[in-house]
């Protein structure tokens, strides 16, 4: 099983920032100028913020090193996770789907990187989470048939539950955060990371830079000294 973590962040350096649904390389390389740790783009084609994996697999390569690059998929094969395992342009794959624990757990015996995206329904959405390996999980808000970009907000209690119950993962807060939110959900949940789409958008898929400064500065300032 790949036990290296998504953030390689040292603990107590802040909250880690994911901007998810880029689309474009001059959008993804002036987010990483401000400051994200990680980008997501989505291989889902049903995604309003989809974008082919051939289309942004040369510019994603040419961030490689720079930024932790992860490629969101929703009840894919292993074939397709495999073309773009193969094609060097993505460190991780986030599953947003209905994926068992089953599909990942073979997945973790291949050694590849991945961890799960949930949508949190309730406090037995925690518990079903505990059947999935891996060093890391993110917690949207359940919003039935969209996997995620949906800019609910998630229970937040239940991420504080999450983050006191698993101890050894990493918990990736998602699900409605905007900069003028963020620091609050960090303050709240204390998670290792957040993640953002529609919450610092113009439109689907087209980030807004100065939202995007702002969040995580945001969450920056959320979270407590020494977390």
């Amino acid at each position: 099983m790949n036990d290296q973590r998504v953030f390689p962040c040292a603990p107590g350096k802040g909250v880690a920032i994911k901007i998810c649904g880029i689309k474009t390389a001059g959008q993804a390389g002036a987010i990483v100028e401000a400051g994200a740790q990680a980008i997501g783009v989505n291989f889902w084609p049903r995604s309003k913020r989809y974008i082919a994996p051939d289309a942004a697999a040369e510019w994603l390569r040419d961030l490689s090193g720079k930024v932790v690059r992860v490629a969101v998929f929703v009840n894919p094969t292993e074939d397709e996770l495999a073309r773009v395992i193969d094609s060097g342009s993505i460190d991780w794959l986030q599953l947003h789907g209905d994926e068992s624990p089953e599909f990942l757990n073979q997945l973790h015996r291949h050694g590849w990187p991945v961890f799960k995206a949930m949508g949190v329904k309730d406090r037995s959405t925690l518990s079903e989470a505990e059947s999935f390996l891996g060093t890391t999980l993110l917690l949207d808000a359940c919003a039935p048939s969209q996997y995620g970009g949906s800019g609910e907000t998630m229970d937040w209690s239940l991420g504080a539950e999450a983050v006191k119950a698993m101890p050894d993962r990493d918990v990736i807060l998602a699900g409605g955060l905007r900069p003028e939110n963020v620091a609050e959900a960090v303050a709240q949940v204390r998670p290792r990371a957040v993640d953002v789409a529609s919450g610092v958008e113009e439109s689907p898929g087209v980030k807004d830079l100065g939202m995007v400064r702002d969040f995580i500065a945001a969450a920056r300032a959320g979270m407590p000294q020494g977390r």
